[in-house]
């Protein structure tokens, strides 16, 4: 019984890698998307989130399973739990990312970031891979100093984020609504998603060392 249980277990690590991959894919072809004006790439990562939706609601069914036939405790029960939590965070990842690209659909053939603004979000997109590159190894290797530099990559997106709204309010601002409302909502989504690797970040850190840091305030989402 016991080893099906590890074996259960194990799968359920799997399933949190194979999310964190399809995650770091959806963030890095938004964010292509978004920056050339592709719309059939944003339609193809769009139409993507619909794995990352099925896998979470597979993974979560594996947990509760667990809980009612295994009754697990201590260590095991954390990590369960703990799956649970980081599922939908990458959930929400894979979400912010199709945000990204719905922009760039609607946009097109125009372009959704305006060129004042073009170097700040090219950074943000830069910042959101290696925040998604460094959830997956995070998870495959449980190496709690990627956490750290997780932690790093959202603190620049929360800088960037307010580089946006410094463009937004500079006297020569010169977008229309529409721009002014994208702009707006693709800060939020990068630094969202940031918040949201962190709390990945947090969750796999305190299965490892025991030590449990407050994950990032909840707020509204777009």
């Amino acid at each position: 019984m016991r080893e099906i249980f590890e074996a259960e277990l194990r799968q359920v690590g799997d399933d949190l890698i194979e999310m964190s991959r399809l995650v770091e894919s959806a963030v890095t072809r938004a964010g292509t998307a978004l920056l050339d004006a592709d719309h059939l790439l944003a339609q193809e990562v769009i139409a993507a989130d619909h794995a990352i939706d099925r896998l979470e609601s597979t993974l979560d069914e594996r947990c509760v399973h667990l809980l009612a036939q295994q009754a697990p405790v201590a260590t095991d029960l954390r990590v369960v739990i703990s799956a649970l939590r980081i599922s939908a965070s990458l959930e929400r990842m894979g979400d912010l990312a199709r945000h990204v690209a719905e922009v760039a659909r609607g946009r097109f053939p125009g372009q959704a970031v305006p060129a004042s603004t073009r170097e700040t979000f090219a950074r943000m997109q830069d910042a959101a891979v290696h925040v998604a590159q460094r959830t997956t190894s995070l998870l495959e290797t449980r190496d709690v100093a990627l956490a750290a530099e997780i932690e790093q990559d959202d603190d620049l997106l929360d800088a960037l984020h307010q580089d946006t709204f410094a463009a937004l309010l500079a006297p020569g601002w010169a977008g229309g609504p529409q721009e002014t409302i994208d702009v707006t909502l693709l800060g939020r989504y990068y630094e969202r998603f940031g918040d949201h690797a962190v709390s990945v970040a947090r969750r796999v850190t305190f299965l490892v060392t025991g030590d449990f840091e407050p994950e990032p305030e909840p707020a509204t989402e777009a």
